[in-house]
């Protein structure tokens, strides 16, 4: 739900150079890049289902923390929403974090936003190294309930209707679930969202409410 060729440095500092006199630079390791400018693929449903590109251009954070670095994935059987953005974004690790890699410390997602939202049969799991940490919900006849829900993801996939979308919107203007993005930044938003078997590679998610029935924790062999 990233192609990187426009990406430069920024913070007024360029990756520190191979040492002088070398004829071959080495793998890139060379210091924090910041990402200026990438383009990525908005997927509203599948990862085949839509191909519209979005730029961000110093994206605006979806998430107000330093995240972790470690991805999880989240699933369920339904996703029904009222109130559906969805735009280009970076996230920020935490200085000098071990999971930075050759990132410079960030992540380039898609932040989709949505104002209410039920999930059923929801399952969230963090690989640890060896086993998994794995919270399911809403598999009863109470779903799981969020309002103001923002997901930051890599990876998004299901089967999806929406009602009364718009495409092409600047992600400055978005209305629908009152979140906003960085001026030129392309997005989308519609009136409601239906997703069907979804899976999602998740980097932060927020929500002002998160209602979860039937709640499990535990760590399992299997993830999500």
């Amino acid at each position: 739900m990233a192609s990187s060729s426009d990406a430069s440095a920024s913070h007024g500092s360029t990756p520190e150079s191979s040492e002088s006199g070398s004829a071959t630079e080495g793998p890139d390791r060379r210091g924090r890049v910041r990402l200026r400018r990438a383009a990525v693929m908005a997927v509203p449903a599948t990862a085949i289902a839509a191909g519209l590109m979005i730029l961000t251009a110093q994206g605006a954070l979806g998430v107000q923390f330093a995240i972790s670095g470690m991805p999880f994935t989240v699933t369920a059987t339904e996703l029904n929403g009222t109130g559906f953005e969805q735009f280009g974004n970076l996230d920020n690790m935490a200085e000098d974090s071990p999971n930075a890699g050759d990132t410079g410390g960030q992540v380039l997602v898609v932040t989709s936003a949505i104002k209410n939202a039920t999930l059923t049969k929801l399952c969230q799991s963090v690989d640890l190294g060896g086993t998994n940490l794995l919270i399911t919900a809403g598999s009863g006849a109470d779903k799981v309930q969020a309002t103001n829900l923002t997901t930051d993801s890599t990876e998004l996939s299901g089967d999806a209707a929406f009602d009364n979308i718009e495409i092409g919107n600047d992600a400055s203007t978005l209305s629908k679930a009152g979140v906003q993005g960085n001026k030129g930044v392309f997005s989308q938003q519609a009136d409601t969202v239906h997703i069907a078997n979804l899976r999602q590679t998740n980097y932060a998610t927020t929500a002002a409410v998160f209602k979860l029935p039937g709640l499990k924790l535990r760590f399992s062999d299997q993830g999500c």
